[in-house]
């Protein structure tokens, strides 16, 4: 697999968003795609304080698979403009999404002219990732055919005077950043994973009071949209996660399921017993990989 195609991408608001596409060996730059046409596109979000980079081996094993990859570092992150950890008002992230969204499929619709059927768009998010791309699949912002959530951040255990501090400082000091108090040690249990994280300059810890009340707000959100959910959903969560509260996890599957009696199979949930916050960075990550496989080829 080649290096990532790492572009500028400019956001509604003119910010740069950093866009990743990741391309097998033998892929045609005319068309974008290899020899033979992608079963869908998968568009991939990272979670907090993280960067699209890290999800190389996750992009190459959906290439090996026969989809088409793009990804792009949140704003505030990464390669992307915007203050650490930053939003400049509550929706930007969705916005962004939306955005993004848009031009992949337009970008899917120049590339592949020669085919009357629009590709499949599938989203693909990590903990904040996770919550950005059920929050906007939630509030029905883009048709989407497809969504993989891994840990998302539907629960992140906040205690009483947080919560009130939340309530607050967002209208006083919006963009006040602090620490995100991410222990990186309950991210993986492969040491080699950690040890890059900390290493790693484009990794940062910074969250602001804005952005820490989209992620306290969003998730019960999401939670309350799960009985009416119809986007097809897998979802995959850790079992010993430090993070997130898998609580949050089992929540969002129970209730979709107890409203999707005439829907079987909208929502597949999964628990990985064990593992810690970064399921597709674990040294027991084969199952993992095993139940992503099996979920895209059942149906696209």
């Amino acid at each position: 697999m080649s290096p990532p195609l790492l572009t500028p991408f400019t956001a509604r608001d003119g910010e740069n968003l950093a866009l990743y596409e990741w391309h097998t060996e033998t892929w045609d730059p005319e068309t974008g795609y290899a020899a033979l046409p992608p079963r869908a596109v998968v568009l991939m979000l990272h979670g907090l304080g993280e960067h699209a980079g890290r999800y190389g081996h996750v992009a190459e094993q959906l290439l090996e698979w026969g989809f088409a990859v793009r990804a792009y570092d949140q704003r505030g992150h990464g390669h992307s403009s915007g203050a650490r950890g930053c939003l400049p008002h509550d929706a930007t992230l969705l916005e962004d999404l939306a955005d993004m969204v848009d031009a992949t499929r337009l970008h899917c619709s120049a590339a592949s002219q020669q085919s009357d059927a629009a590709l499949p768009l599938i989203l693909l998010g990590h903990s904040l990732g996770g919550l950005v791309v059920s929050r906007f699949v939630a509030l029905k912002m883009r048709p989407i055919e497809g969504l993989v959530l891994s840990s998302p951040a539907f629960d992140v255990d906040l205690g009483g005077l947080q919560k009130l501090l939340l309530a607050a400082m967002p209208r006083l000091v919006p963009h006040l950043c602090v620490g995100n108090g991410l222990d990186a040690r309950w991210l993986s249990h492969d040491e080699c994973v950690v040890r890059d994280y900390l290493a790693d300059p484009q990794v940062h810890d910074r969250i602001s009071a804005r952005l820490g009340k989209f992620i306290a707000t969003a998730g019960p959100a999401t939670l309350a949209a799960a009985p009416g959910w119809r986007t097809p959903t897998l979802l995959m969560y850790a079992g010993d996660d430090r993070f997130v509260n898998p609580a949050g996890s089992r929540a969002f599957a129970e209730a979709a399921a107890d409203a999707l009696a005439v829907r079987v199979g909208t929502v597949t949930s999964k628990c990985f017993d064990g593992l810690y916050h970064e399921i597709f960075n674990e040294t027991g990550a084969a199952p993992v990989f095993d139940t992503l496989k099996a979920w895209l080829d059942a149906r696209f």
